[in-house]
């Protein structure tokens, strides 16, 4: 008889990892640990556990796919994320400059010396004067001037789509709020800005309020919108006429990459080398098929252990992806939002068993949870403003700026 699996939560790394995924569309009841040591932060730690067999004690061979494209993603964004940040150090200066002996001040020792990497390797952005009895110091570029200056129009646009997003955020929970320094937590991957706590929300006192509870300050939704309590799942089905009636549409079957013509369907991505078999199959279509309440209606509703708040699990992390700018949350983040979603005790085994949907990664200091349907490749689909003025700022040294789906549309992170 198999032992159950042993599991905690722990501030550990979550990488390294290769994890069983069993063939069928059950609970899944073991994982192992393939790989030893890791050196970054997480917040799920895995004990191996194995079969007892007549040639002994050994581990199960199927192992958690990994999808190398979603891999790279990780490590394409290091570079942009290096130049913008001190894009946004030089801007903050009184005059636009900063001396080079300065910059330990604001980012440490040790990654002073990656800024300093990159002021040398990009010089069509960043500009290093001085010399002789005067300082050096670093500014941008007359060309990167001009580019910055249209981050405030960028910054203009997404406001109405960050308020929006912000009160889906506050919807889902079960009681219409959330800790603010669980919002601050995941701000950056929302697109918020650093001061969004006195200029955004004091903005809009019709939708939002900070209270303290529990002798925490709760971001608290003022007025419920039946209008947004549509996914971005739902969203995308109804672009593609599938939500029209039954009896418009012919009778389809789910196909050998997991995908199913239906209004309770998620669009599926197996990772290469998945090679589901035909009992997998006929059950993923009977859960494909499979009515779920929405996420917008609380938890608290429904039993845990019926299968339909299993499913809609899966569309509440689906609808918390889809909020996020770049369709991604580090692990820790996602994490964070348990007690406010009642989201499962081992939500990392929801994700594992539903690779098709979402992948975890363990490239980057921290573990990341991808939404794959955003993804073609390494590059997401559709941007918003933000990150449109990003590629094209980033795009001065060089880079090939990649273009994909509608860029004039902020859809993808509009629900």
């Amino acid at each position: 008889m198999s032992k159950p699996l042993l599991y905690r939560r722990r501030s550990i790394s979550f990488g390294l990892v290769q994890i069983l995924e069993k063939n069928t569309f059950r609970e899944i009841e073991n994982l192992e640990l393939l790989r030893g040591k890791s050196s970054s932060r997480s917040q799920w730690e895995f004990v191996q556990v194995r079969h007892k067999s007549g040639g002994g004690w050994r581990p199960k061979k199927k192992v958690y796919h990994r999808v190398h494209e979603l891999d790279k993603a990780i490590e394409l964004k290091k570079k942009p994320t290096l130049i913008l940040e001190l894009k946004s150090i030089i801007q903050a200066q009184k005059h636009g400059s900063i001396l080079l002996r300065d910059l330990e001040k604001h980012v440490g020792f040790v990654h002073k010396w990656n800024l300093m990497a990159a002021i040398d390797k990009y010089p069509s952005i960043f500009y290093v004067g001085g010399g002789n009895r005067e300082p050096p110091f670093v500014m941008l570029t007359e060309k990167a001037k001009a580019i910055a200056a249209e981050e405030g129009e960028a910054t203009e646009s997404m406001e109405p789509i960050l308020v929006k997003n912000l009160r889906k955020l506050l919807m889902m929970s079960v009681d219409c709020r959330v800790p603010l320094e669980k919002v601050e937590f995941i701000q950056s991957a929302m697109g918020l800005p650093q001061d969004f706590k006195s200029t955004l929300i004091p903005k809009y006192p019709e939708f939002f309020s900070l209270k303290v509870m529990n002798g925490k300050v709760h971001l608290v939704l003022e007025n419920w919108d039946s209008s947004l309590a549509i996914t971005a799942r739902e969203d995308r089905l109804s672009r593609e006429g599938v939500l029209e009636p039954t009896e418009n549409r012919k009778r389809v079957r789910i196909t050998k990459d997991g995908n199913f013509l239906g209004r309770n369907a998620f669009k599926i991505s197996f990772p290469p080398g998945f090679r589901p078999n035909a009992s997998y199959l006929e059950e993923f279509e009977k859960w494909q098929k499979m009515e779920f309440p929405s996420p917008y209606l609380n938890a608290r509703r429904f039993d845990a252990a019926d299968p339909k708040a299993r499913k809609r699990v899966v569309a509440v992390l689906h609808e918390l992806l889809s909020l996020t700018m770049e369709k991604r949350v580090t692990c820790a983040q996602l994490d964070s939002f348990h007690s406010e979603y009642l989201l499962p005790s081992r939500l990392i085994l929801c994700l594992i068993k539903h690779q098709g949907i979402f992948y975890i990664t363990n490239k980057g200091a921290r573990g990341t949870v991808f939404l794959k349907e955003a993804y073609a490749g390494s590059n997401l689909i559709e941007k918003c403003p933000l990150l449109l003025f990003h590629d094209r700022f980033v795009a001065l040294c060089g880079r090939r700026e990649v273009s994909l789906g509608n860029e004039t549309q902020c859809s993808s992170v509009i629900s």
